[in-house]
């Protein structure tokens, strides 16, 4: 098994695959100055593994590390996330 993340600027989304098996994704949306996080997805035979969680992670590093934007978290489980870890809470748009 191999797992990676994955950036897909054409599909506007960040996505978490084992070897060709996709695991999750999560979808957004670019706006002027700030990146709307909308929807994270975790197909449901890989459920409750955590791996919307990682790839939440993994995706607020990258746009902490490539970018000035904020986030913006237009779905529930993204605001769960930020509400978890309060020291990425900068990051977020006012």
């Amino acid at each position: 098994m191999s797992k990676r993340f994955a950036h897909e600027p054409d599909a506007s989304r960040f996505a978490y695959y084992d070897d060709e098996t996709l695991l999750s994704t999560l979808d957004y949306v670019e706006r002027e100055g700030a990146i709307s996080l909308t929807r994270a997805f975790t197909s449901p035979p890989q459920r409750g593994h955590g791996y919307a969680g990682d790839l939440v992670e993994w995706a607020v590093g990258q746009i902490e590390s490539s970018s000035s934007r904020r986030i913006v978290p237009m779905c529930w489980y993204v605001g769960a996330w930020f509400d978890d870890h309060p020291e990425k809470t900068a990051l977020l748009s006012r």
